[in-house]
């Protein structure tokens, strides 16, 4: 059975009461299939699971879609307690942000690149709520899932310099069947959008391609690009590819006879008034036949 907590006082009690290893995943709620297979991942590393639902204010700009970012708080619940989830802490604002937020988790210089060059503060947003559900629920592990690459990497590096006593759990991107990348979002998307925004998976696809072929880093992106050029009613923000680990640029040098680099090729792009992000993993100067 699944345990519905709303307040501070209830998650304590609540988060007393388990037992053996706690896996901590944090989400805005409208949960797809991509969050279901974080919730598995998370069951297959720890004894119980946790799911906190919260639409987080601080990471949103006055002009992005915090009011109509969707919420459906009873697919969500239906979802976590069909995957054994062992309790869900679904705050108000009031309960996760009781006094204003004057302290803040600074993301520093990689917070202020790509996804936050077009998003000023949303990462300071992101790693603050994170490490108030990492004190509110003590977790010994946290899954998240490698579609947010530009988030995943700075929550680790918040835990490494942080000292947090929690373990990063990193859960693969899940796309549908026809090669989007599962996202909340996405529903915001006409059936025509939806045809457009299959140009991001496709560009990413032409990039891989262009990687296993030797090219360099910078035709790499090239290749990607292209294909997003071409595309119809689709705008680009960016397209990069940088360090797994760090989240800085892979430097665009020849890659043919050097040492092969692994890296991310991450994407941003609007279709109509909706922004969707994607990413593969690459590897550079490694020659699949």
């Amino acid at each position: 059975m699944t345990d519905v907590v709303q307040t501070r006082d209830e998650l304590a009690i609540a988060r007393a009461a388990l037992q053996g290893s706690v896996a901590l995943v944090p989400t805005m709620g409208a949960l797809h299939e991509g969050h279901r297979s974080l919730l598995r991942v998370a069951s297959a590393v720890a004894d119980t699971v946790v799911v906190s639902i919260f639409v987080n204010p601080l990471q949103f700009a006055p002009t992005e879609d915090l009011d109509r970012y969707p919420r459906t708080l009873d697919a969500d619940l239906a979802m976590c307690a069909a995957e054994g989830v062992a309790l869900i802490f679904a705050p108000s604002r009031d309960q996760m942000y009781p006094r204003e937020q004057v302290v803040r988790v600074d993301a520093g210089p990689i917070g202020r690149l790509y996804e936050g060059a077009s998003r000023p503060g949303h990462f300071d947003g992101v790693l603050t709520v994170v490490a108030k559900l990492f004190g509110l629920v003590c977790p010994d592990t946290a899954v998240f899932g490698r579609k947010d690459a530009q988030q995943l990497a700075l929550v680790r590096q918040m835990v490494t310099d942080l000292e947090l006593p929690v373990r990063i759990e990193a859960a693969p991107l899940i796309r549908d069947s026809d090669g989007l990348a599962l996202s909340s979002r996405n529903r915001y998307l006409s059936a025509e959008q939806r045809q457009s925004a299959l140009a991001l998976s496709h560009a990413l696809n032409a990039g891989l391609q262009a990687a296993r072929s030797g090219l360099s880093a910078a035709e790499v992106v090239a290749a990607t690009r292209i294909v997003l050029d071409q595309a119809t009613g689709v705008e680009i923000d960016y397209v990069a590819l940088v360090d797994e680990a760090s989240f800085e640029p892979v430097e665009p040098t020849p890659a043919c006879g050097d040492v092969p680099v692994s890296a991310v090729l991450a994407l941003a792009a609007s279709v109509g008034s909706t922004r969707l992000i994607d990413n593969v993993s690459v590897t550079i100067g490694e020659v699949t036949t």
